[in-house]
């Protein structure tokens, strides 16, 4: 069966393909291609945005189920059981992995190793550091009910901090994003208003008596400059909408991955507009 991924690709690869065939020279074609690659990475950028969601809420469910253990082994149940207890409880996207890891300690495999499994199986740092905290104390004989209490205010700590930082630098991802379209708005303001009308003064003031002939040369002249600045003017928007994608999500989440999101939601928000702009007007 074919994924998501395969199916934006194919569709993405057909619109493109359509495009060279039928509107190839024409000034639809740029922006007819940046939809047909839009279409192609879409389903990349929202698996990358679930991914984000998943991963928040696997540390949240995670948390639960850590309050959980904590109730049951204070009430005197071991952990190996108090795990066989509450693995039908409903923990989200952590209810299989619960599941696997209470089957694999009620047929006999250790609580370290099952945790191992866990851990890497949801290969998520918060998660992983917290249960190595749970393994140690189970296997050196500490206080299980102790460290599993402070594991839980652990998480949820760092999951206050994240949602202070989530809002704290909100403010500043509307402000990136808002900056980065009056940029936009501005390069194209020159673009298709002052450098054509400052060419086309140099070009008149340059001609003086020498005649049409001297004109239309001049003319011709200005019109390849023209397109040649428009061209660079296009580059010089996406890198600046590439790197400032990279800043929006650095500061924002704290993860280059994050920022390159960011990048391609800008990147393509700046080419489908520039490019529709150049068709319309």
């Amino acid at each position: 069966m074919l994924t998501r991924h395969w199916v934006g690709i194919i569709i993405g690869a057909a619109v493109l393909g359509l495009d060279v065939a039928f509107l190839f020279g024409q000034k639809e074609f740029y922006f007819i291609a940046g939809i047909a690659v839009l279409i192609g990475v879409s389903p990349f950028i929202t698996s990358a945005i679930v991914e984000t969601g998943r991963e928040k809420e696997k540390e949240q469910m995670f948390l639960e189920f850590a309050r959980n253990l904590v109730e049951n082994v204070k009430a005197g149940t071991p952990i190996s059981r108090s795990i066989i207890q509450i693995r039908n409880k409903d923990f989200g996207s952590l209810s299989p992995h619960i599941k696997k890891l209470a089957n694999q300690i009620a047929i006999g495999i250790s609580v370290r190793q099952a945790f191992n499994v866990f851990s890497s199986d949801i290969n998520n740092k918060v998660i992983s550091r917290s249960i190595a905290l749970i393994t140690e104390a189970e296997e050196s004989g500490g206080e299980i009910s102790l460290i599993l209490e402070n594991t839980a205010k652990s998480v949820s700590e760092v999951e206050d901090i994240k949602k202070e930082r989530r809002a704290s630098t909100y403010n500043l991802v509307v402000q990136g994003y808002v900056i980065f379209i009056i940029f936009l708005v501005i390069m194209l303001v020159v673009q298709l208003q002052f450098i054509p009308l400052m060419l086309k003064t140099i070009a008149e003031a340059g001609v003086g008596s020498a005649g049409v002939p001297g004109f239309t040369q001049a003319t011709t002249s200005t019109e390849d400059l023209t397109k040649t600045l428009g061209d660079l003017f296009i580059g010089l928007i996406l890198v600046q909408g590439f790197f400032a994608g990279l800043v929006i999500g650095k500061l924002s989440e704290g993860t280059i991955k994050a920022g390159i999101k960011h990048s391609l939601i800008i990147t393509a928000i700046a080419y489908l507009i520039t490019f529709g702009v150049r068709i319309f007007i």
